[in-house]
């Protein structure tokens, strides 16, 4: 339990400014590790605020940028609707939504089937959209990891020159929750790649992949490698936002999710992806709303926070942060 309130329990009282037009005020979070890593925060989830979020980062997005997001397996799940995220679409500039084949079979699980859904959600309506894997996959190599030898990452991942991980941060039926780390591992796998993660390196084929599951931490260590992958191949090209609301404890992969249990957080963002998450999970400890039972349990159960944890000590980022709340 120590390690699921590790931000919380290393607060200590800043002052901080935030970037831009908005106005900041630090809530808190530093310790005497030398890396502090900056999560900002948004109460309220609005298109708008999405967007400050976004230009709080300072970190411009370039070149070909690819909006990394979860379409979702039905419209009953919570993903991120392509209205609320089309304002900041539009000041990326050159931006193509892309997500990754499913290894279930489902509404996503071909690149066929994938576009229909895409489709009908309206997504084309505000970017182009590119199936990553819909010519296969490749792998980015990973030195000294236990589990993987790389990342096998949609093949079209890396003709684009920036990342913007945009993800809902929810509940997760196998990882606990989903938020940044497991959108760049997971959501970044090709069909192929999500069975050679959930093995823990030992298959990489769709075919066979529910007879092959590893040991739990053998899982969340894997989720952990590959997000170091992409944070080593991106460098400063990448960014992550969580919008944290419709906190059901299943995934959007679910396509019929159960119905969230506790209120909406808001928004956070970071060029930090351990921090990100870990600040989300302890903002779900901290809430006084009596639902965060469920979403907790389902975290502690499934041990979650490993991935986290595993993510700090192989460099991916750090879970030492401060959050600054934007106004």
């Amino acid at each position: 339990m120590k390690s699921l309130f590790f931000g919380l329990a290393a607060m200590l009282a800043l002052t901080a400014c935030g970037k831009g037009a908005a106005t900041a005020t630090t809530d808190a979070v530093e310790t005497a590790a030398t890396d502090t890593a900056t999560v900002y925060f948004i109460k309220d989830i609005t298109p708008e605020n999405l967007v400050k979020v976004y230009k709080a980062l300072g970190r411009e997005a370039k070149g070909k940028v690819a909006v990394k997001i979860s379409t979702g397996e039905s419209e009953k799940t919570g993903y991120i609707r392509p209205d609320f995220m089309a304002p900041l679409i539009a000041e990326l500039g050159n931006a193509t939504i892309v997500e990754c084949n499913t290894a279930y079979n489902g509404n996503r699980n071909t690149t066929e089937a994938h576009l229909k859904a895409i489709a009908e959600r309206g997504f084309e309506k505000v970017a182009p959209v590119e199936i990553l894997d819909a010519e296969g996959d490749t792998l980015l190599p990973l030195e000294g990891g236990r589990h993987l030898k790389g990342h096998m990452v949609g093949k079209a991942y890396p003709d684009y020159d920036f990342t913007v991980v945009l993800s809902h941060f929810k509940g997760h039926a196998m990882g606990g929750f989903g938020g940044a780390l497991k959108n760049i591992s997971i959501g970044l796998a090709s069909a192929d790649g999500k069975s050679y993660i959930h093995s823990a390196g030992k298959h990489d084929k769709v075919e066979g992949i529910w007879a092959n599951i590893a040991d739990q931490d053998d899982f969340l260590e894997s989720m952990a490698e590959a997000s170091k992958v992409i944070v080593d191949h991106a460098g400063d090209n990448i960014l992550y936002i969580n919008v944290a609301n419709k906190l059901s404890v299943d995934c959007d992969c679910d396509g019929n999710p159960h119905a969230p249990e506790m209120g909406d957080l808001g928004i956070y963002a970071s060029l930090d992806p351990v921090a990100l998450d870990q600040a989300c999970v302890d903002a779900v400890y901290a809430s006084s709303d009596p639902g965060k039972g469920a979403l907790i349990e389902r975290m502690e159960s499934r041990h979650g926070i490993h991935t986290i944890e595993t993510a700090d000590s192989i460099g991916v980022g750090t879970r030492v942060y401060r959050v600054v709340t934007l106004e």
